[in-house]
């Protein structure tokens, strides 16, 4: 026997290869663990943001209710220098309920358009790639 072959027949070039693909394969593992737990860590942080992000989108909205209603009021207070002021609130309710009904055509029209919730689009392709995929297979 060759002295480079030990005694199971294989030479140390090919020890050293299944060593190399080994420490490889280790390696690739614990680098995928890695961005898995930076990916982790980005979304936890990236999570908490939006959670604060979202709160605040929260508190300027009923800020933004406040002000509108303070804006009513003062709408009200300004007819009422010309008007008696059952009237004037009642001009400022009529144009308020105006507006919410346009407010909620145009929404209702935009929830239809986007009925039915599912993905049409993507389950026409998939359906396109398995007909495609079924007329391979059978040629």
């Amino acid at each position: 026997m060759d002295s480079s072959e030990d005694r199971a027949g294989h030479s140390d070039g090919e020890d050293s290869m299944g060593a190399l693909v080994s420490q490889v394969s280790q390696q690739l593992t614990q680098l995928v663990r890695d961005e898995l737990r930076l990916a982790q860590a980005e979304m936890t942080q990236k999570g908490k943001r939006f959670g604060l992000g979202g709160g605040l989108f929260g508190g300027a909205g009923v800020v933004t209710l406040l002000a509108l209603q303070a804006l009513a009021a003062t709408a009200i207070a300004a007819l009422a220098l010309v008007l008696p002021v059952w009237a004037a609130a009642l001009i400022t309710t009529g144009v308020l309920l105006a507006i919410a009904a346009v407010l909620a055509v145009v929404g209702k029209k935009q929830v239809g358009q986007a009925t039915p919730p599912a993905p049409e689009q993507a389950i026409d392709s998939v359906k396109a790639d398995v007909a495609e995929i079924k007329e391979r297979t059978h040629r």
